[in-house]
């Protein structure tokens, strides 16, 4: 190994593999390690701790958080997938205490989108996932083996996407959601909603998740009896809306769902099957 120490300010050190290739415009905290084969491009910034296990390729404008484990074969920073994209300088910016593993691409942004992507903090990210660019990933995802989401989809905090699972471009995943196995997610998921199938739909809450996250019985009964209330038979979906508005209130858990509902009345929804 050999270490790179930034001219001026604070001392920092990086542990850099002798066959490793670093842009010199690269800045790194402190305790930084880049494993043998690694390849880091121009605007990339390190952050304290962070390790680059082996033969990782950052290709640009990305930056990591501090504590952030990086498996081999991994691609961070790559050009989107995007037919308008014309060699802007758009970016990836990736949280604290994530875990990236093998075969994973995340790419930036798009000038017509957000013009980043953006990874929050204690997510794990298994093998051979895909982060489309312009994605908006919360805090503690985990995405299981292979879980792929398209462009401009936004994944709330704790939510779950099972192996072999993908999220259709501009899709939404709300809080503490679980998508099931080899589900294809084509309309949006409510906070705490359970989705299998492919075609995926509604097939309850994500009880087994709540559960494990610390909601207490009370939220869950709560939670449990205003989804049959929206999904009910009887009146129209926007009255049954209403209804859960009115009835719930004081209850933020439940008032999440709704909010989630009528921010964005053009998305298809995920429902439960006839």
């Amino acid at each position: 190994m050999r270490i790179r120490r930034d001219e001026g300010g604070p001392s920092v050190s990086a542990k850099i593999h002798p066959t490793a290739v670093v842009d010199p415009s690269t800045e790194f905290g402190a305790e930084v390690e880049i494993g043998p084969g690694c390849v880091i491009g121009p605007n990339v910034k390190i952050g304290d701790g962070s390790k680059l296990i082996a033969h990782v390729f950052i290709e640009q404008h990305t930056e990591l958080g501090k504590n952030n484990t990086v498996f081999p074969f991994v691609g961070l920073g790559g050009a989107p997938q995007d037919l308008s994209y014309r060699n802007e300088p758009t970016r990836l910016v990736i949280g604290d205490n994530n875990v990236i593993r093998e075969h994973a691409t995340l790419h930036r942004g798009t000038a017509r989108g957000r013009s980043v992507t953006t990874i929050g903090n204690d997510c794990l990210i298994m093998g051979n996932c895909h982060v489309a660019h312009d994605c908006d990933v919360g805090n503690n995802v985990i995405m299981a083996q292979t879980a792929t989401i398209g462009g401009h989809v936004q994944v709330g905090d704790f939510a779950f996407l099972s192996g072999l699972s993908g999220v259709h471009q501009h899709g939404r995943v709300g809080r503490f959601a679980f998508v099931g196995a080899s589900a294809l997610m084509t309309t949006d998921l409510i906070p705490f909603g359970l989705a299998i199938g492919n075609h995926a739909h509604l097939s309850g809450l994500n009880v087994v998740g709540l559960k494990r996250r610390g909601f207490s019985r009370d939220q869950i009964h709560d939670l449990r009896a205003a989804y049959r209330l929206l999904f009910a038979e009887e009146g129209t979906f926007q009255e049954r809306i209403e209804d859960c508005a009115q009835t719930y209130a004081e209850n933020a858990e439940v008032m999440e769902i709704v909010d989630f509902i009528r921010a964005d009345a053009n998305r298809p929804l995920c429902m439960p099957r006839d």
